[in-house]
C-alpha cells in the first residue's frame, strides 16, 4: 500500500489529529492508533512522541519526507511535523504498518 494514499484516505474519512501539540495531548490520554512524525520532526517533539507513545503503547511511524509534503499528503496548506490517527476510516494503513 502507498503510505501516502493511507494518510489521505484516513485524513478524509476517519479522524486525525495534525500539529505536534494536540498529538502529544492525545498519547498522553492514551488515545490514538498510530502516529507519523516527519522526518525533519523538531527533536524535542520527537522525544516527546516517543516518550508518551512507548507509555500508551501507540505505534509510531516516521514518515520519510518534510513537514511541509506531510502536509501536502494531508491535503493542507501548512506544515504537519506529526499528526496522530484516532480512526482510520476507510484506510488500511493499520493493517499496512502490521
Amino acid at each position: 500500500m502507498d503510505i501516502d494514499r493511507g494518510i489521505r484516505v484516513a485524513v478524509d474519512t476517519g479522524t486525525v489529529t495534525l500539529g505536534s501539540d494536540k498529538s502529544v495531548q492525545a498519547l498522553k490520554l492514551g488515545k490514538g492508533k498510530l502516529v507519523i512524525i516527519a522526518d525533519n520532526c523538531p527533536e524535542e517533539v520527537r522525544e516527546d512522541v516517543m516518550y508518551y507513545s512507548k507509555l500508551s503503547d501507540i505505534p509510531v511511524y516516521t514518515y520519510e519526507g518534510t513537514s511541509v509534503e506531510l502536509g501536502s499528503v494531508c491535503g493542507k496548506p501548512f506544515t504537519v511535523a506529526t499528526l496522530i490517527i484516532k480512526d482510520q476510516g476507510d484506510s488500511t494503513i493499520l493493517e499496512a504498518m502490521g
